[in-house]
């Protein structure tokens, strides 16, 4: 058995699976907002999952952060009281047992992966796309973290082929200007569509419009398939996965896995480009699982 946990700002989930990737177990809780309640949380889960089910299992955990490769501690966590502590070392000594702790957008690529949009791929490019946006690597089934631990901190870097207009236009939470999260992010999204004069205050509403023929919402939609082609024809560039699996809010938008082939090309090294851009499986539900496939 399988157990995987996803602690995110405001909730702790857990779910158990078979080693076939049946789901036994699930509960969410919200999480304390401090390190010691955040770590008796989890525990408590882990032991009533294991209690219902009758047997032990492994334990991964996806964090909105990375555990540095040098100090063993939490780093670049928005769960900013995680920070700073060997979650994994005091998660494996209350649990008695070895825990994995991963990137939870890696956990996502990972559970994509392993049974769910990008099963059978080698190399697996997992987007979340939301509020942020972040990305991860699974090669083989298995988180590719890098010798840094920040691999597939892609949502970080500047926007490619940016415009004059683009250059130096948004500031971004990690200190720097013109990061790829400012421009496809659903915030990013609705923030230039805003600025073009529309009203609408979500992507959902945005889409809408753009559905009933709105020319605001249309072109705003027209520059944001661009942008997030520009970001991943950037990565086709250097990693060239044999898949792309897109998660999060804006992944629901059908219209992007219609119109998104169609640009891809403009801006891959020799102008082709089949790299298969897809939906998730599992929804909400795939960063939990990925962290049970750790």
């Amino acid at each position: 058995m399988r157990i995987g946990v996803d602690l995110g700002g405001t909730k702790i989930e857990v779910v158990a699976l078979s080693d076939n990737g049946d789901e036994l177990f699930r509960k969410r809780v919200a999480t304390p907002r401090e390190y010691n309640l955040t770590l008796e949380a989890i525990e408590a889960l882990v032991n009533e999952a294991e209690l219902q089910l009758g047997q032990k299992g492994s334990v991964g955990v996806g964090i909105p952060g990375v555990i540095s490769p040098f100090s063993g501690l939490v780093k670049n966590a928005n769960s900013t009281w995680i920070n700073g502590h060997a979650l994994d070392t005091d998660l494996a000594k209350r649990l008695d047992r070895e825990v994995k702790v991963a990137n939870d957008a890696n956990c996502f690529a990972v559970s994509e992966a392993v049974d769910g949009a990008a099963a059978g791929k080698t190399v697996v490019f997992g987007v979340i796309i939301g509020t942020g946006c972040g990305a991860g690597i699974a090669i083989n089934g298995k988180v590719h973290g890098g010798g840094n631990g920040i691999g597939g901190e892609w949502g970080h870097n500047p926007l490619p082929w940016m415009t004059a207009e683009e250059f130096n236009s948004t500031s971004c939470f990690c200190g720097n200007k013109d990061c790829i999260e400012t421009f496809i992010s659903g915030t990013g999204f609705v923030r230039d569509y805003q600025l073009a004069g529309g009203r609408a205050t979500n992507g959902a509403e945005i889409v809408s419009l753009m559905q009933e023929g709105d020319a605001l919402a249309t072109a705003a939609f027209e520059r944001y398939i661009d942008r997030l082609a520009r970001s991943l024809a950037h990565v086709i560039n250097v990693l060239d996965p044999d898949i792309i699996v897109l998660g999060g809010g804006v992944s629901n938008i059908s219209a992007i896995y219609s119109l998104l082939p169609d640009v891809l090309p403009r801006y891959v090294l020799g102008g082709e480009c089949r790299t298969p851009v897809v939906q998730n499986m599992y929804g909400s539900a795939s960063g939990v699982r990925g962290a049970a496939w750790l």
